[in-house]
């Protein structure tokens, strides 16, 4: 029986590998490539100290507390040189992909579809044989190539890889190259590159209630996110906030009420900020976070949205004298010519 070992670099790189039940993951590594940092390889050093973000392993018994202290161990760091998989893990690797001689992987495909899903934002999907075997964490991002300029774009996933298929949402930026793009000469079968994935942006294991908060197609991270959660389940309540600018902001509702009857324990409000908006629901997200959701602080909050948005829900949080358990978050801005 193999695992998935996903090694995330302090450069935003993410590499994959396949661990061998009772192989260590750092032989794991050296065997597919990746020179994570290592010297001893008897659990007395701790040069190869990393920490476990996600999963369940085995931390050996032959390490001295020099290496790895108690406190650490409990706290989630693992000596790779020591650490046997016993589920797919999330590892941080505390240096550079390019210190441990690997680099993000570079991917060539065929556009399968591309709509434009409101005046503000266009669905693209993209699939190629290589894409079988892209591997990512649901909410991380790739570089989008964009065809006839040297230059790239960086977007979420807005699903799962499937039979060699990816999907995002996109805003148009009026003048942006990527939007000029597809909403002027993109077709299916239209060549495009991606290379990644990338950041730390994801879905962690749900130990606790999540509160989710989307901002314009800050929202794609969330609907990958959610085809997971819809996959393994949850125990524990899930709610989304998606707020917008005006009422033909608002897209992929449907999709949302499809996971609501998919995912027993996930809710979702939509609002909008306009004062011109008919949407039964107004105001900002802020407006529409209610104590429920933060638990207390016994809550991870996963946010995704423009920089000002990211900037008022944590001011939000932070007047409401509560600490989340974890608090992700995400900024993007829009990128024109």
């Amino acid at each position: 029986m193999t695992h998935s070992i996903a090694f995330n670099f302090e450069d935003g790189v993410t590499r994959f590998i396949d661990a061998n039940a009772g192989e260590t993951v750092a032989d794991a590594a050296y065997r597919q490539g990746i020179n994570i940092p290592l010297d001893c390889r008897d659990g007395a050093c701790g040069t190869c100290k990393c920490f476990a973000e996600a999963g369940t392993y085995d931390l050996g018994e032959e390490y001295i507390e020099d290496a790895l202290s108690p406190e650490e161990a409990a706290q989630g760091f693992v000596l790779t040189c020591q650490m046997r998989a016993r589920s797919d893990c999330v590892v941080r690797v505390p240096t550079s992909s390019e210190v441990c001689r690997t680099r993000q992987s570079s991917y060539d495909a065929t556009i399968s579809a591309v709509r434009q899903l409101s005046d503000s934002t266009i669905a693209l999907s993209i699939k190629g044989e290589a894409l079988s075997k892209l591997a990512f964490l649901p909410g991380q991002y790739v570089n989008l190539g964009i065809p006839g300029s040297e230059q790239t774009r960086a977007y979420s996933f807005s699903s799962l890889q499937r039979d060699g298929e990816v999907s995002f949402l996109i805003r148009n930026v009026p003048g942006g190259l990527m939007s000029s793009f597809l909403t002027g000469m993109a077709k299916a079968g239209d060549s495009m590159s991606l290379a990644g994935p990338l950041g730390s942006f994801y879905l962690r294991d749900i130990r606790r209630p999540l509160l989710l908060l989307a901002g314009g197609t800050g929202l794609a991270p969330f609907t990958a996110m959610l085809e997971k959660i819809a996959e393994q389940g949850s125990d524990h309540p899930l709610h989304l906030i998606y707020g917008v600018t005006h009422d033909f902001d608002l897209v992929e509702i449907d999709r949302l009420e499809a996971f609501a009857a998919r995912i027993p324990n996930f809710t979702f409000s939509a609002c909008v900020a306009s004062p011109e908006s008919q949407h039964p629901l107004k105001g900002y997200v802020t407006q529409h976070i209610e104590p429920k959701h933060l638990n207390d602080g016994d809550v991870d909050v996963y946010l995704c949205g423009p920089p000002p948005m990211v900037e008022a829900v944590s001011q939000f949080i932070r007047e409401q004298g509560i600490a989340p358990a974890n608090f992700y978050f995400e900024k993007f801005a829009a990128s024109a010519a």
